[in-house]
């Protein structure tokens, strides 16, 4: 199952277990448990001895195959259904570390909260992935700690394509899914205190006295993307008490799977890019408020006096200048049925959730290159690709669409206008377009829609505010100076053309020395 290089690296990882643990099994007769039990194999014989042992457990009521890993001699939490492969590989190394009782790297404030939760029942949670998921570790990481330090949590991770059952009559339509106790939790991906905040109903009054306790900034932060970052890095590089505040450090970049344009990076993933601009900003002194959405800008009352900014705890932030760097969201198709049937068949990520609907018929939106790369990707996996563009031409780069039409289980409509999604109640089963040629309505029967029609600046909650225009970007200056004075944006937010990350990187950069040279000005004018 594992080469020797596998084995080698997860060599090196087993000599720090702390405490033995246990591995049990759960197989029948089957391929899948055959293998499954390869890979268990494959990591005992790499295990420093008496460190790890190995057992079959009874297969009455379990998931098959699927296997335990508890401190010999406790029945911990943690549960794997399948084979945690790919992206999932590393999941099942912390897994074995953590419940061996080796430390993880997660602040010591959420360590504790998860120590001292105590729920009225057992939490046993289930979360559905896929193998090629990026967003889908995070999720199961974060979830698995939580069982490994307590023991009233439980968790099962479950392979999708190998429970596709299960997947059927749950409705699951994207992942990572998440079940709490049989019922549904959350869908989509969610690091460590978003899932906290749910089940502690405390945290979030806890968090916002703490935010609104702290002293003005000299610069504020908001947004923790390739802009954010950036921005932030310049400006602590200054000395100056700087602070962000995002509502998901790394942004969209997460979302992102292959990044090959990042230059003297020849190719590499969002979670990985983001992880990096994470640990960047931390080598410098910057106050990082992760898990924080901003709901309002309140503008200085006077020249050289606090901005404010008002995050949906309740909390405010004060700051002597602001830098905005908010990003973008993908584009809805605004269409009857999209919200309804959102994660249930409409999904807005093919790596993530496309092998869930291996051999049926989906639709993507969108012509440009993240359509038919999506449309491209989509082809190897599922019975059909339809793909439907609103120009009368595609808008992708020539050589995507040669390999687009080469495919033989591809169908491309130009001219097609999508107006509804429908479904069944708890699923979509086709979508309707206009023909804008000749004007007729027509109907694609389907299991999956996979929207890319582009991106929406996250700014609603500026309007009024700064000046926007008519698309909603924040507009700014050649400094990054925005319509008022000490508010500066960056990125993918504003108005600056071309949304590449390398761009918006150059663009956070040149609003924190933007906001340094107010802060200078503001300084001598006093």
């Amino acid at each position: 199952m594992l080469d020797s290089n596998l084995k080698t690296a997860l060599k090196g990882y087993l000599e720090r277990l702390v405490q033995p643990i246990e591995i049990v099994t759960f197989a029948d007769d089957g391929e899948n448990s055959r293998q499954m039990l390869e890979l268990v194999a494959d990591i005992a014989s790499v295990a420093p001895a008496g460190r790890l042992s190995v057992r079959s457990g009874s297969t009455a009521g379990e998931r098959l195959p699927s296997f335990q890993i508890t401190l010999a001699g406790l029945d911990t939490g943690v549960r794997f259904a399948g084979l945690p492969m790919g992206h999932e590989f590393t999941s099942l190394i912390l897994a074995l570390l953590q419940t061996s009782g080796y430390p993880a790297k997660v602040e010591a404030d959420l360590i504790e909260q998860i120590k001292a939760l105590e729920p009225a029942q057992e939490l046993v949670f289930e979360t559905y992935m896929s193998l090629t998921c990026h967003n889908c570790p995070d999720v199961v990481q974060a979830i698995n700690l939580m069982a490994a330090l307590n023991p009233k949590i439980r968790h099962t991770t479950i392979e999708g394509s190998m429970f596709q059952a299960e997947v059927e009559s749950r409705q699951i339509m994207g992942v990572p899914c998440v079940f709490l106790n049989g019922e549904m939790f959350a869908s989509g991906r969610m690091e460590l205190g978003e899932i906290l905040a749910k089940i502690d109903t405390g945290a979030a009054d806890r968090e916002a006295k703490k935010l609104s306790a702290k002293d003005a900034f000299d610069v504020l932060v908001v947004g923790g993307g390739p802009a954010g970052a950036a921005a932030a890095i310049y400006a602590a590089r200054k000395g100056i008490r700087t602070g962000v505040a995002a509502e998901r450090f790394g942004g969209q970049v997460l979302d992102t799977l292959g990044i090959e344009n990042f230059i003297s990076v020849k190719e590499t993933e969002g979670p990985k890019l983001a992880a990096a601009l994470e640990q960047h900003v931390k080598e410098y002194d910057v106050d990082i408020m992760n898990l924080q959405r901003a709901t309002a800008l309140v503008p200085a009352a006077a020249p050289g006096g606090l901005i404010e900014v008002k995050l949906e705890n309740g909390a405010s932030l004060r700051s002597k200048t602001v830098i905005l760097s908010t990003g973008a969201r993908w584009r809805s198709m605004n269409v009857p049925g999209e919200a309804e049937y959102r994660n249930k068949g409409v999904a807005y990520c093919p790596h993530c959730d496309g092998p869930l609907f291996k051999g049926k018929r989906v639709a993507v939106i969108g012509g440009g290159n993240s359509g038919v790369e999506a449309a491209i990707d989509l082809a190897g996996i599922v019975a059909h690709v339809t793909l439907i563009e609103f120009d009368s031409k595609l808008r992708a780069d020539a050589v995507l669409q040669t390999k687009l039409r080469s495919l033989p289980n591809v169908t491309v409509l130009m001219s097609a206008q999508t107006t509804e999604v429908h479904g069944d109640g708890q699923k979509v089963n086709g979508l309707s377009y206009k023909d804008r040629v000749s004007g007729e309505l027509r109907r694609v029967d389907l299991q999956g829609i996979f929207v890319q029609i582009g991106l929406l600046p996250n700014s609603d909650w500026l309007k009024g505010t700064v000046e926007l225009s008519p698309r909603g970007e924040v507009i700014v200056d050649s400094h990054g100076q925005t319509s008022v004075p000490g508010v500066f944006a960056a990125g993918d937010v504003t108005t600056v053309p071309y949304k590449q990350i390398i761009i918006a990187m150059g663009e956070g950069a040149k609003a924190s020395l933007g906001a340094f040279d107010h802060l200078i000005r503001s300084s001598v004018a006093g």
